[in-house]
């Protein structure tokens, strides 16, 4: 028991260090990314593609690909607009002429997408079917039907099916997170709380964005992200939807769009609260205030993903309060493994990137908070 505090101790000093007294500096860009160093990028190991570029996570999707060892050597879209901007980014990547091009393509082994969001899951199990990995934007699934067929489809061919939760995956301060929690420094988490507000930018939004059935839902869409921290920080293998409901307040010219959405979840880990909106307001300087807060036996921590309200630039901001003091933990030199471990797992046969039971039981929570929500209005 006593080396066990030593080493708690140790690591507790060495991940904070003097972080609680660093400034950031005033001339680091506005928003999200200020904090951001870039990622030292890993000669390539495998040879992925990306068809579907339907929504802009996609880029990130391939950087962390890339940084991770992978090599883009094709992409398809069938909008030519959307084709062109991406080849303008990753100029060393060829044009498909088709999407079988791509599946059949016996060198290509990883393939990823943001696809509309309905259309992924189908995708997904063609290229499972195709003996290659793949990797969607959120939400990877949009009904409980898709869902059954990607697990029996994933089960029967033994490829990976990964869903970049990027909020998680890719932040750092959530990472970071999950290095103090698994080193007990807020003692047995007790439940997580998970705001995902969103800034709708209507002129700029699809026509797809605004029909149900295409994105999924509000709670399927924007809380999928919430429902894989619930299952990570609290550790949960078996979970269950308490209550949940969803509503358009704002939006009666959108009446396919859902504008408001949470819900109560229970697992054998601990419990979690999930609230996402399309209400971030202009005034803010980047999309939403994306916040997370962990609350343990011990502590707790609260993450502002994107900004610090009137505090310090740029994103990734991490508190830590446990029983001796409140500290700020500067995250700007936090890694972001999930590009190379996902790599890692298509070379080795491992699941190191995210356990595909977990990824689908976030998935599963996600769909089962949308199929029973309560419909409800507040006017």
């Amino acid at each position: 028991m006593g080396s066990a505090r030593a080493d708690r101790r140790e690591f507790l000093q060495t991940s904070i260090g003097t972080a609680a007294a660093a400034a950031l500096s005033a001339a680091r860009p506005r928003g999200a990314q200020a904090q951001e160093k870039t990622e030292p990028i890993t000669a390539p190991r495998i040879r992925f593609a990306t068809i579907g570029l339907n929504h802009g996570h996609i880029y990130g999707q391939t950087d962390a690909v890339i940084r991770g060892g992978g090599e883009l050597v094709s992409f398809y879209a069938k909008e030519p607009d959307l084709a062109e901007a991406y080849a303008k980014r990753y100029a060393g990547a060829r044009l498909a002429k088709d999407e079988r091009e791509i599946l059949e393509d016996p060198k290509i082994q990883l393939v990823l997408s943001s696809a509309i969001a309905n259309e992924r899951a189908p995708l997904g199990v063609r290229v499972m079917r195709h003996g290659k990995d793949y990797m969607a934007d959120k939400p990877g699934i949009t009904t409980l039907e898709q869902l059954e067929e990607v697990r029996g489809v994933q089960a029967e061919t033994k490829r990976i099916y990964s869903i970049c939760y990027s909020e998680r995956l890719e932040n750092k301060a959530t990472m970071k997170a999950g290095e103090f929690v698994k080193a007990g420094a807020i003692g047995k988490v007790v439940q997580t709380v998970g705001l995902g507000p969103h800034r709708t930018n209507l002129p700029t939004r699809p026509p797809w964005f605004f029909v149900r059935e295409q994105y999924g839902g509000i709670l399927c869409d924007i809380a999928s992200h919430q429902f894989d921290q619930f299952l990570f920080f609290t550790a949960s293998t078996k979970a269950e939807v308490v209550a949940s409901q969803v509503a358009n307040v704002n939006h009666p010219q959108h009446p396919g769009l859902e504008d408001f959405g949470d819900a109560l979840v229970r697992g054998n880990g601990g419990g979690g609260y999930v609230r996402v909106d399309w209400f971030t307001p202009g005034g803010l300087k980047t999309w939403g205030d994306g916040r997370l807060t962990i609350l343990g036996t011990d502590g707790f921590i609260e993450i502002r993903k994107n900004i610090d309200l009137a505090g310090r630039e740029g994103g990734s901001h991490l508190f830590l309060v446990d029983q001796k003091e409140t500290r700020y933990v500067d995250c700007t030199d936090v890694a972001l493994p999930y590009g190379s471990r996902l790599v890692d797992d298509v070379l080795n046969r491992t699941e190191t990137a995210m356990p595909q039971a977990h990824c689908f039981l976030a998935t599963e929570l996600a769909l089962r908070a949308q199929a029973n929500a309560q419909r409800v209005s507040f006017g």
